[in-house]
């Protein structure tokens, strides 16, 4: 076995510097804001970096996953579903992951069993060592080979003890233990909690948690300890002796008030430089965070306050919407106000009661989605803004019911829908794309990635965009029924953006509303700190232009 896995190693020429984040004692305690964290501290200091997030779950990847199960699925520009933790690695770095950023147990086993149904291994009994961790293995050092990064961070998904996580666990040892100890380091994510009976913060758990990964064959070289309170020097010193690390390598990740403060709590506690001194990096700068320091000030010194309706089906899971929330927060720091959201499910917006609802609000999201579930308040949702004068915005599903809310109330075709909702509707003005109708398998078959959309001049689109030609990222398999083209051009509802290749309306929108658009893409999963999705900048400029007028 030793000697296969010498022999995957072989295929490597090791250019890069590698990092593994890993977490104890209990889930969500932010091991994709970590290593994003501390990438941006090496890319301010002129390092190249990178994270991948390997998961554990058995799905090949998150695409046909419920949002309540795991949140939003996050799709990259070559059109990978995958984990939402991608996401965060994008908004802090400023730059784009691709398919080999996100591997699942699913995807491994698949490419594995693949090979053996066509006689790769020679007859050999596939294992889980080494043929798992070798497919692990190769897929954790392959975004290293090229040159284009200096260190690739991996963040391993899930809690240490999980069953599900033990193939990744043994991975990183072989790594750790084949790889020149210059060119390998485990960072442990734990928590520390405190016990309020007893005014106490404990180390137990965290102790217990090394000790569990050391049985692995895994020895952490830094822990990072998620606290509510300081840690002292006196409890640092504890976990270090106690769990086996330099006595200045625990590191306090104090609660935030915001992500995006968690950079600067890392810097505070040197980890980058505690890196760079593990990984002999020599060749660093001093960390340039201007960009970054100048975004957190106007985040956190608003000069005005604006409520925004996100009208979903999903509102119960915040996760489900994490990068719409987080392109808010961009948007607002650049628009200095503080952008207040309002959940509102689309389950409970009747005729009745949607003055009710919606009261008080500076304009509407109407959020992405699918099914037929919640979408008659969507509707609703989307006529009270547009009768209103209320600023909107739809993305993907929300733009869909906005083509049909439009058809129904202005074109006067009552039955209007989506084939999605009523595959018998007299007037679909929402159809499926004619790729997708040949489509039996579920997973990974819609409109998936970026795609180039051409915008007329003299449009809302072209005053955001202040270009003719952009690139958005899609998931969707329905689309704008052009038959019904010129019927909407004739009362009013501009298509201000078309796929230029297939025809595919991507944007449309209504010149005579203050702020009133809807696309068919995802423009939420390009907004960054760096960079603002243009859509979310120009949306909350209009809903701070409304709550101004009304106040």
């Amino acid at each position: 076995m030793i000697g296969i896995a010498f022999s995957i190693l072989d295929e490597f020429n090791f250019m890069a510097k590698y990092i593994f984040v890993t977490g104890g004692v209990t889930s969500s305690l932010g091991k994709g804001i970590i290593a994003a964290s501390l990438a941006k501290l090496l890319q301010a200091r002129g390092i190249s970096a990178t994270i991948q997030k390997f998961d554990p779950y058995i799905n090949v990847d998150p695409g046909t996953l419920n949002p309540y199960e795991h949140g939003e699925c996050y799709v990259t520009e070559d059109g990978a579903e995958t984990d939402l933790d991608l996401g965060h690695y994008e908004r802090f770095l400023n730059t784009p992951t691709s398919q080999a950023n996100n591997v699942t147990t699913g995807r491994i086993y698949q490419t594995v069993i693949n090979k053996e149904r066509a006689g790769e291994f020679l007859g050999k009994t596939v294992q889980v060592v080494p043929h798992i961790t070798d497919e692990i293995k190769h897929r954790m050092l392959l975004l290293g080979q090229d040159g284009k990064f200096d260190v690739v961070i991996t963040e391993i998904g899930g809690t240490v003890g999980d069953i599900e996580s033990t193939p990744f666990i043994e991975t990183v040892r072989q790594i750790q233990w084949e790889l020149p100890e210059e060119d390998v380091m485990v960072v442990h994510l734990t928590l520390i909690p405190y016990l309020n009976a007893a005014k106490e913060l404990k180390t137990k758990p965290t102790q217990h948690s090394v000790r569990m990964l050391s049985e692995t064959g895994v020895h952490p070289d830094v822990i990072v300890c998620r606290t509510e309170h300081p840690l002292n020097d006196d409890i640092k010193r504890k976990i270090a002796l106690f769990c086996n690390v330099k006595p200045g390598n625990v590191i306090e990740s104090c609660d935030a008030s915001t992500i995006y403060e968690v950079p600067l709590l890392m810097l505070k506690e040197q980890l980058d430089l505690i890196v760079m001194k593990k990984l002999n990096i020599t060749n660093y700068k001093e960390p340039d965070l201007t960009k970054w320091n100048g975004f957190l000030s106007k985040l956190k010194h608003p000069k005005s306050v604006v409520n925004i309706g996100l009208i979903g089906k999903y509102i119960e899971l915040q996760d489900a919407y994490k990068s719409i929330l987080e392109s808010f927060i961009h948007a607002g720091a650049m628009n200095e106000v503080k952008v207040n959201v309002v959940n509102v499910h689309s389950e409970n917006i009747t005729s009745s009661n949607v003055n009710e609802q919606l009261d008080g609000l500076d304009g509407l999201l109407v959020a992405p989605g699918f099914g037929n579930r919640g979408i008659e308040g969507k509707i609703i949702a989307v006529q009270y803004a547009r009768e209103n004068k209320m600023p909107f915005f739809g993305i993907c599903l929300g733009m869909q019911m906005a083509v049909i809310e439009f058809a129904r109330n202005v074109l006067g075709l009552k039955q209007a829908h989506s084939v999605e909702m009523d595959p018998n509707s007299p007037d679909p003005v929402i159809n499926m794309m004619e790729e997708q109708k040949r489509i039996t398998m579920m997973g990974g078959t819609m409109r998936l990635g970026s795609y180039p959309c051409t915008i007329s001049e003299n449009t809302l689109a072209y005053k955001i965009y202040g270009a003719t030609s952009i690139n958005e990222r899609h998931r969707h398999r329905y689309e704008f029924n052009n038959e019904y083209l010129n019927a909407f051009h004739e009362k009013g509802m501009v298509t201000s953006g078309v796929n230029p290749a297939t025809g595919l309306v991507e944007i449309v929108e209504l010149p005579n509303h203050p702020f009133f658009i809807g696309v068919q893409y995802h423009p939420e999963l390009k907004s960054t700190v760096e960079a603002p999705a243009p859509l979310f900048v120009h949306f909350i400029a209009a809903a701070k232009q409304h709550a101004l007028s009304n106040a």
